[in-house]
């Protein structure tokens, strides 16, 4: 018979001691889980699959930063941080290149399209939301991106973005509201009625990583 199966917390001790082969094991148990969140929030493979690396480059230095228990949280956190920063650093280049790209909907552009029904924006097309979209602030997109995108509670918005749970639910509220109003401003643009988003959803939803 085999070892005993290592838990997560074990790993990750083994991981700050300097143990590769504790990280490729941790590699094995949580990649793939992590690669299907992150493709939920961004469609190009390439930029997920770079991201899914730097999350374990991330854990191979910071993981004595880790404080017991099972690590999905933990490593989704650090996951969508990594992509938060991947999606800035391609805007920031697509945004200062010499000769502009052929226009193509953006990440929120994509994942905003899948928003349909009682949960969603019904009615819209993606290139409407996308564009009033844009017109938020970065701070108030992210929020958005988790509460309404991932449908994430206010609790795991928090802990995703690192910021009380009281921020999450003001800056959500203000999202909504100019955005609302970035619709409206589009429908008068193009002569027809815009629907305002759809307010998330407060019912429990399924904790980070994948565990109850």
């Amino acid at each position: 018979m085999g070892a005993p199966e290592e838990n997560d917390a074990a790993l990750l001790r083994a991981v700050a001691a300097g143990d590769q082969a504790a990280l490729a094991r941790l590699y094995d148990r949580h990649a793939g889980w992590l690669q299907v969140r992150l493709t939920r929030r961004c469609p190009d493979p390439e930029t997920v699959r770079e991201v899914l690396q730097d999350t374990f480059v991330t854990v191979w230095r910071s993981a004595g930063a880790h404080r017991g228990g099972e690590a999905g949280g933990w490593l989704w956190t650090i996951a969508a941080r990594r992509l938060v920063d991947a999606l800035r650093a391609r805007e920031r280049a697509e945004r200062y290149a010499p000769v502009p790209a052929p226009p193509a909907p953006s990440a929120e552009d994509c994942v905003l399209d899948g928003l349909d029904g009682p949960d969603g924006v019904d009615g819209l097309e993606y290139g409407d939301v996308g564009t009033a979209l844009g017109r938020l602030g970065p701070e108030l997109r992210e929020v958005l991106r988790a509460t309404v995108v991932d449908g994430l509670t206010t609790r795991e918005a928090a802990t995703l973005l690192g910021i009380p749970e009281g921020t999450v639910k003001s800056r959500a509220l203000r999202a909504r509201r100019e955005l609302r109003a970035a619709l409206a401003r589009l429908a008068g643009e193009r002569g027809g009625p815009a629907r305002p988003l759809a307010t998330p959803s407060s019912s429990p939803r399924r904790p980070l990583g994948g565990t109850a």
